[in-house]
């Protein structure tokens, strides 16, 4: 659910399924792809099984308490809707207005608000957020470093990025592979994980080949952390000094 690029790629009409091309970035793409988003398993989440299987990875990636999440790139607010079911207080954010259209729909009645708007920079003002879930963007987007820092600046102290990617081709691959992610989040956070989602056919509504997965991150709970690191060396080097480890200051701007 992206608003820069088809939220699987790989599900998209190509002429050479070994080298898809990137679908178009435009505004009016996903106006028009807003009809039928959902008909894809993954998309609309229609299927019992499907939805399921999204849900419980969903519990399992968000505050156990209800919780501010931040649904960039939200499609028609399928996992907005998830989230609002398990309690949790979802804004989201899609470039397409008939894609917020939807969501507004399948939301209504709960605590849940949509607005149009760039993932990259969601128009929120001053608010702040537990989560920010984003679900295949990241990887479309012209600079993801500084995507992932303004998120960051959007979380709460000890907040949490979720972030679903992947990467879809054979021949002439597209996407973000796990280890890039993980080396643009981890001078961000404190702790990070990654969990393969590509051999769970339930969320997919078919078997998946290429890389799938979610990256968890969490952030520190103060603006600047001191971490202690325990530097070991050779005794012959005498490379460390006697006095002991030293801190490490990390600060997250």
């Amino acid at each position: 659910m992206s608003p820069e690029a088809p939220a699987d790629p790989s599900r998209q009409p190509v002429t050479d399924p070994l080298n898809p091309p990137l679908p178009t970035a435009d505004a009016a793409y996903w106006e028009a792809a807003a009809a039928s988003f959902d008909e894809e398993p993954d998309h609309g989440l229609r299927d019992p099984a499907v939805r399921a299987a999204w849900a419980a990875r969903l519990r399992s990636w968000l505050p156990s308490a209800p919780a501010a999440v931040l649904d960039l790139g939200c499609g028609t607010g399928s996992l907005s809707l998830l989230a609002a079911e398990q309690g949790h207080r979802v804004t989201g954010i899609d470039r397409s207005a008939r894609m917020i259209e939807r969501a507004r729909t399948k939301l209504a009645g709960r605590d849940a608000a949509f607005h149009v708007g760039d993932a990259a920079e969601p128009p929120v003002g001053e608010r702040r957020f537990d989560v920010v879930l984003v679900r295949h963007v990241l990887w479309a987007l012209p600079d993801p470093a500084a995507a992932l820092r303004h998120w960051a600046g959007l979380l709460t102290p000890g907040g949490r990025l979720v972030l679903v990617e992947g990467r879809w081709g054979e021949a002439d691959p597209i996407g973000l592979p796990a280890d890039e992610l993980t080396a643009l989040v981890e001078p961000l956070a404190v702790r990070t994980r990654v969990e393969s989602l590509a051999h769970d056919p339930a969320l997919w509504g078919r078997e998946v080949a290429d890389e799938r997965y979610v990256l968890i991150a969490d952030l520190p709970r103060r603006h600047t952390e001191v971490a202690t690191s325990i530097w070991w060396c050779a005794a012959a080097t005498r490379c460390c000094s006697p006095a002991g480890p030293a801190p490490v200051m990390r600060t997250v701007c």
